[in-house]
This record gives structure tokens, C-alpha cells and sequence, in this order.
């Protein structure tokens, strides 16, 4: 029990034991990006980081209880990152290279899948179920890490649009995978043995409950139309997500997929960005706690010991040979994909690099795979993943910006990033001087104009909205006939 917890004399201290907990949560997870920050990591970096720190293994300052008490976090968790991906899943954008990009993405998500599975199963001797889950993770990406660098760097060109695509693609690959690798090791770890039937099932519910995404995007549309106040409009896309997380909860199905669908079908029928841009201003504190409560779950003393249901091997090495192998295996996998789809050698060599941070959506998926194995098996599945997710972390962002550098997406250059004529018009070669003014001159010409953050403007207007509605009710509650002022 945390020390603080002993200053609350209380008999029903449930209330303020949550809420200063949530507090703590949000503070320490805040007071880490000041950290990560210095190093150039992500912010999920932070939170996992901050969570293991105040977890009960080291400083012990978050009572487990809270753990328990947030189990339905990851599920609204994965629901505004899938909600959010399926953005980027224009019908326009994959009409122009669709089949190249999917062969790309199936590729370098097998590629990592089969390398793990054949490597736990065969070289660590982990139990066939397990490691069949651990390869379907392995074909999850977290594009966040390298969207930034892209944002940071200012890249562009076919290198660019090939890994957008390619990591909004690839969460697809990766959930139907694991729904079929989680419901084989439930079947195997349960008394009753595994049935042809254990499988469909599931899948049927996941393709019923995807269709079931669509429909709750084309309600979305219908729902938030342009009368609908900023406000109203936020209101209503967060309890359509929630029901439908509702729903999924029932039948013990994960919400990423159908989410996806949500989101893809919503910004297809209506091209509305504000919306997403909305949901991505409000979910940071959400994203935060999930985070945390994941680093406050991970046991390290279990690093070193073994769990009998999956094998002898100590789970460090484990997690250590998963984060090792799937990087080869996504970089093969993406080599090969390209090479099929006709990349030129510069997106050939280097795409495999840039899909190595792994986080949000695997987390998510080892909690929910954690929740349906349970016990140790459930509780390694979650550790391995955790352990893995922050060395990916760690070197993600530094790989993607190498891949970007090697792939010639980005230079630091000045005489690349703003090429000039080096001779006038007349045939005299221009000084060092000239070419300098001349350069700034025209990245000063490619800058864009000076406009408003688009998470500013949004409540900006919602601010707006507020101030007009109050308006017009004070106007409408004066008496008329009556002249107010001094005159």
C-alpha cells in the first residue's frame, strides 16, 4: 500500500484514494515528457516509463487497486487510435497504389509474424498457442513515432507516401492475425481443446462487429452535421465511440477493427478533418492514463523467472530475442513486399527500417490478450510485450529518421533542401554571398503563410459559438421597451 494512503483516516477512502491517484497518474506521466523531451523520445515513452516508477516494484505511490479498477481503459484506449488511423484511409489515396502497398504491407506483417512465431516455437521452445500470439503482435507498428520524424524532418517524396500508407494499412493485418492467434490459444489452454469451431466463431464476430463500425460511422455523419456547435459535435462522436466499445466489450471483441472501419467511413462520406483533429485534442489525457496504468502493471521481478504454461526460457530473454527477431523479420518481409511491387532501391532498402517502433496498438492488444489467457500466461504475454514496446521506443525514432536520411526523403544540406543556379544569366559565376541570399530567399518563397493551429481554431470557434449563444439569451431576457445606459 503507497504511504500516502495511510494519511486518509477515513473508513471510505475509495473516493480520494482514486482521484489523487488519477492526479498522480496524470502528473508524473506530465513531469516524464519533460524528460523524454531532452532525449528526443516519444511521449509514450514517458508514460510507460512513469507508470513502471510509480508502480509497486519501485516507488510504489499508485495503489494496485487503481490497475484493477481502469480494465476497461484499453479498450477506449484502442478505440481513438483506431478511430484516428482510419483517417488515412482515403478511397482517392488507395485507388493511386493500392495493390503495390498492400502487397507491401502483407509482406513485411507475415514476414514478422512467421519469423517470432518460428523462433519462440522452434529455437526458445515456448508453447505452440503463445507463441502463436506473440508472432501475431509482432505485426503490429505505432506510426506516431514516425509521423513525427516526418513532421520534424519536413520529408516528402515516394518514400513518404509508401510508409504512410504502409503503417495506416498495416493495424488491419495485424488484428485479423491476432484474432485468429487468440482465439487457437484460448481454445488450447482450455479444458474443452481446440475445435475448427473456436476459430470461425470469433472471426464471425469480428467481421459482424466491422460491418456494425460502418454503420456507427455512417450515424456519426448523420449526427453531427454543420449546425451541430463544436461542443455537441465532440459530445456526440464520444458516446458513439463509447457505445460502440460498449458493444464490443459484450461479446468480448476487440473495438480496433471496427473502429477503423468507423473512422474510414466517416472521413470518406464527409472529408470532415475537423472532427479527427477534435477527437486528437481530446484524447491525450485518456492515452495517458492507459499509458501509465500499462507501465504500472509490469512486474519486473518477472523478467527473470519463467512461467511453466509457456515454457523454461526466462521471460527477459524471451522479451530480449521478440524485439531482436522482429525487426529482422520486418525488415525482410518489407524488402521483399517492395521488390515484388517494383520500389526503386532508395524505398526498397530502407522501408523495413522505419517500421520498427512498436507501441499503442500492440500494448492494447497484449492487455486485451492478457485479460483473455489470464493468469501467468496472460500476465508474460503483457510483460514481454511492455519490456519490448519501450526498446522500441527508445531507438524508433532515431531508426526512422535514418531511414528517411538513407532513403534521400530529407536533407540537411542547404545546397540540396534549396537548389539555385550557380551561374547568372550573363555566364559569371555567382559568389558565396549571392548564393547564400539567393537560398534563403526561396525557402522563405516555399514557407507556407502564418495560420492558426488547427486545435486553436477549433475551440477557438467553439469559444465563439459560447460567447454568441450567451449573447443572444442575455438580449432575449432583457425587457423590452426599456432603454438600459445612462440615457
Amino acid at each position: 500500500m503507497p504511504v500516502w494512503m495511510n494519511w486518509l483516516s477515513s473508513s471510505d477512502a475509495s473516493v480520494p484514494i482514486t482521484i489523487i491517484s488519477v492526479a498522480l497518474m496524470l502528473a508524473a506521466g506530465f513531469l516524464m515528457t519533460r524528460v523524454t523531451k531532452k532525449l528526443r523520445l516519444p511521449n509514450v515513452t514517458a508514460y510507460i516509463v512513469g507508470g513502471i516508477l510509480c508502480g509497486p516494484f519501485v516507488l510504489n505511490l499508485v495503489p494496485k487497486s487503481m490497475v484493477e479498477g481502469t480494465s476497461f481503459l484499453p479498450d477506449i484506449a484502442l478505440a481513438f487510435i483506431a478511430f484516428s488511423t482510419g483517417e488515412f484511409f482515403r478511397i482517392s489515396a488507395l485507388k493511386k497504389n493500392g495493390g503495390k502497398v498492400i502487397t507491401i504491407t502483407v509482406l513485411e506483417s507475415c514476414g514478422a509474424a512467421i519469423l517470432v512465431f518460428l523462433t519462440c516455437y522452434f529455437i526458445l521452445g515456448l508453447s505452440f498457442p503463445f507463441s502463436v500470439v506473440l508472432g501475431a503482435l509482432a505485426t503490429a507498428t505505432a506510426p506516431a513515432s514516425t509521423i513525427m520524424t516526418i513532421r520534424q524532418t519536413g520529408a516528402k517524396g515516394d518514400f513518404v507516401e509508401t510508409l504512410l500508407q504502409v503503417v495506416a494499412l498495416d493495424d488491419i493485418v495485424g488484428l485479423v492475425l491476432y484474432s485468429i492467434a487468440i482465439s487457437i490459444a484460448t481454445a488450447m489452454f482450455s479444458s474443452t481443446g481446440f475445435h475448427i469451431s473456436s476459430v470461425l466463431i470469433p472471426l464471425g464476430k469480428n467481421l459482424l462487429l466491422l460491418l456494425l463500425g460502418c454503420g456507427f460511422g455512417l450515424l456519426l455523419k448523420g449526427m453531427v452535421g454543420p449546425k451541430r456547435s463544436t461542443d455537441n459535435r465532440l459530445i456526440i462522436a464520444i458516446a458513439i465511440l463509447f457505445s460502440y466499445c460498449g458493444i464490443c466489450a459484450v461479446v468480448d471483441v476487440s473495438p480496433l477493427l471496427g473502429c477503423m472501419a468507423m473512422g474510414m467511413v466517416y472521413i470518406n462520406t464527409t472529408d470532415d478533418e475537423r472532427m479527427f483533429r477534435q477527437l486528437n485534442y481530446f484524447s491525450p489525457p485518456i492515452l495517458l492514463l492507459f499509458f501509465f496504468r500499462s507501465g504500472l502493471s509490469f512486474d519486473l521481478g518477472s523478467l527473470v523467472g519463467n512461467t511453466g504454461n509457456i515454457g523454461a526460457v526466462p521471460l527477459l530473454v524471451i522479451g530480449v530475442v521478440y524485439f531482436l527477431v522482429r525487426i529482422v523479420g520486418k525488415y525482410i518481409g518489407a524488402w521483399t513486399g517492395c521488390q515484388l511491387a517494383g520500389k526503386v532501391p532508395k524505398v526498397r532498402n530502407w522501408l523495413g527500417l522505419a517500421l520498427i517502433p512498436q507501441a499503442g496498438v500492440a500494448i492494447g492488444l497484449a492487455a486485451l490478450g492478457a485479460r483473455a489467457l489470464g493468469g501467468e500466461t496472460g500476465h508474460a504475454l503483457e510483460t514481454i510485450i511492455l519490456s519490448s514496446s519501450v526498446l522500441y521506443e527508445l531507438i524508433g525514432p532515431g531508426a526512422a529518421k535514418l531511414s528517411l536520411w538513407l532513403s534521400g526523403s530529407y536533407s540537411n544540406d542547404l545546397e540540396t533542401v534549396a537548389p539555385v543556379p550557380e551561374i547568372t544569366e550573363t555566364g559569371e559565376k555567382k559568389s558565396e554571398l549571392e548564393l547564400l541570399i539567393e537560398r534563403i530567399r526561396k525557402i522563405q518563397d516555399e514557407l507556407p503563410e502564418h495560420t492558426e493551429n488547427e486545435n486553436e481554431r477549433v475551440f477557438t470557434e467553439a469559444a465563439e459559438e459560447y460567447y454568441q449563444q450567451t449573447q443572444g439569451r442575455n438580449l432575449q431576457t432583457r425587457r423590452p421597451g426599456i432603454r438600459r445606459g445612462p440615457f
